[in-house]
């Protein structure tokens, strides 16, 4: 039975639109996205700090990410729910609020088993920050001015993982770890007192009553499979990973054959009979192996064979940071006005041609040799990116926003993860292929281990076999993102939100 609640309607149709009317709950927003997504690279880089100042394993330390992430993927699909049943500005602030305190908590952990639990803590609060941030915006717009505000809430999502690694390399190196999780202290209370005054309260959903089986299948398919694929980077044989990957196929199949069947559903799969949409997921997906793929393999390759630091490889990824971030707003503001295929096909361009020439490492390539590709890469993803994500959303209809940001965010989840273990088995069989070719040519030819490189990079004939693994590697990315772009041909020219309307609502009638 429907719960008597307001029925949710965009604020901006309330009163003429200005951005200056949306700018106050933008930057609010904003803040949220930017800790949430900064926290979830800095830590990375302080890894083997904590290795020895908790005196623990690295298999143990490896669960504070692992931790942090299939938290993530088990409360993502909760979102959509929880935000119509009890206001989008409740739960992002109660989030926002649990991400900040779980932080605090992480900076005073004596132990690895300590920091794991709060890391966890971290991620069910982090979790539901971007899908409800992502659905707020979107109804905090009018549909002619979707774009505009969409490419300005995009900023922090590209420009947070690269400044990542730099910030914590900083703090890390000059500081303390404890400081990654502190920092988070003075940012979560400006966030939140801005949202508490700034937000305004999107009227709730009516809604059903939870569904229950959706609830309980959703966070064991979600988590299995992002375990799942997580483990695939170190052994796609191995019992976690087919345990993970058995387990979460199987719960995805009943989550999917209790969804299609229920009235009310946690998640909204009907919009996959949008041909339209399917293809722009399958387009995003790519681009989001692209973009995770990027910030994967170049801090590799610059700190296993070039002897990079993690505060220098943070600055080398820079110059993509700052072009994403500066093109993100251009390109929600050309949404607006020629939709989204041209973007796509274009941003798809720019990604291939930029992936091409990183196809050309050696090992003595420089940080500045990196400047032009990263920028071509930056431009591409920022035109590309929150456009195909506001196409998405416009699939839907406006009351089912909040529940497509939750199904498309799970999904970016396991494809992240899969992208990653992917990445590392192309690249680790590569690695072991031309170190099979080289043994055989020393034993044929005699020749010579080589002198090293620069200090703290590889020997030259390790070097030169890992730059042809990571060569080969980008070349992959290539062609994923030559077919990136042709998908793009296909989306709706133009596929405006109040156009779509009808559309959306017979898909999931």
């Amino acid at each position: 039975m429907a719960t008597a609640l307001a029925p949710d309607m965009p604020v901006a149709e309330s009163k003429p639109f200005t951005i200056g009317s949306v700018m106050v709950p933008l930057i609010a927003i904003i803040v949220g996205i930017f800790m949430v997504i900064l926290d979830t690279t800095a830590v990375n880089v302080a890894v083997p700090t904590l290795v020895r100042d908790l005196k623990a394993p690295l298999s143990t330390l490896q669960w504070t990410i692992t931790g942090y992430t299939l938290a993530q993927a088990a409360v993502i699909p909760l979102a959509g729910w929880l935000s119509d049943r009890f206001g989008a500005k409740y739960i992002f602030l109660t989030s926002v609020a649990l991400f900040t305190i779980g932080s605090v908590l992480c900076a005073t952990a004596q132990s690895a088993e300590m920091l794991i639990t709060f890391r966890i803590l971290q991620g069910l609060g982090g979790g539901f920050v971007l899908p409800v941030a992502m659905a707020y915006v979107y109804r905090l717009s009018p549909p002619d001015k979707v774009g505009v505000l969409m490419g300005m809430m995009g900023v922090p999502i590209l420009f947070a993982p690269a400044i990542g690694p730099v910030l914590a390399g900083w703090l890390v190196q000059y500081q303390s770890w404890r400081w990654i999780f502190l920092i988070n202290l003075p940012i979560g209370i400006v966030g939140l007192m801005i949202g508490l005054r700034g937000l305004p309260a999107v009227g709730r959903q009516a809604v059903a009553s939870l569904d229950i089986p959706g609830f309980i299948l959703a966070p064991i398919a979600f988590v299995a499979l992002s375990y799942g694929v997580a483990e695939g980077s170190a052994s796609w044989t191995s019992v976690n990973t087919i345990g993970g990957l058995v387990l979460g196929v199987i719960a995805l199949a009943l989550f999917i054959i209790v969804e299609l069947r229920s009235k009310a559903p946690l998640l909204e799969l009907r919009v996959f009979r949008s041909i339209d949409f399917s293809l722009a997921i399958i387009v995003q997906w790519i681009a989001q192996f692209a973009l995770f793929g990027t910030l994967f393999l170049i801090p590799l390759f610059l700190q296993q064979v070039r002897g990079f630091g993690a505060f220098d490889t943070g600055l080398s990824l820079l110059p993509q940071a700052i072009a994403a971030g500066a093109t993100m707003p251009i390109g929600g503001a050309l949404f607006d006005k020629i939709g989204a295929r041209p973007l796509v096909v274009v941003g798809g361009a720019l990604m291939a041609i930029a992936t091409f020439l990183l196809t050309q490492v050696s090992p003595s390539t420089q940080g500045t040799d990196l400047i032009l590709p990263l920028v071509m890469y930056g431009i591409g993803m920022g035109l590309m990116l929150m456009p195909l994500n506001t196409h998405l959303i416009n699939a839907a209809p406006r009351d089912l926003v909040s529940r497509v940001t939750s199904l498309t965010n799970a999904l970016q989840q396991v494809i992240s993860g899969l992208t990653i273990a992917g990445l590392t088995t192309i690249l680790t069989s590569q690695a072991s292929y031309h170190a099979a070719r080289t043994l055989m040519a020393k034993a044929t030819n005699g020749a010579s281990s080589g002198a090293a490189t620069a200090t703290g990079s590889l020997p030259q004939p390790l070097a030169k076999l890992f730059s042809t693994a990571f060569s080969n590697t980008f070349k992959v990315m290539v062609a994923m993102a030559i077919i990136g772009a042709l998908m793009g041909l296909v989306l709706r020219r133009n596929h405006a939100a109040q156009a779509a309307q009808p559309e959306a609502h017979s898909m999931v009638a």
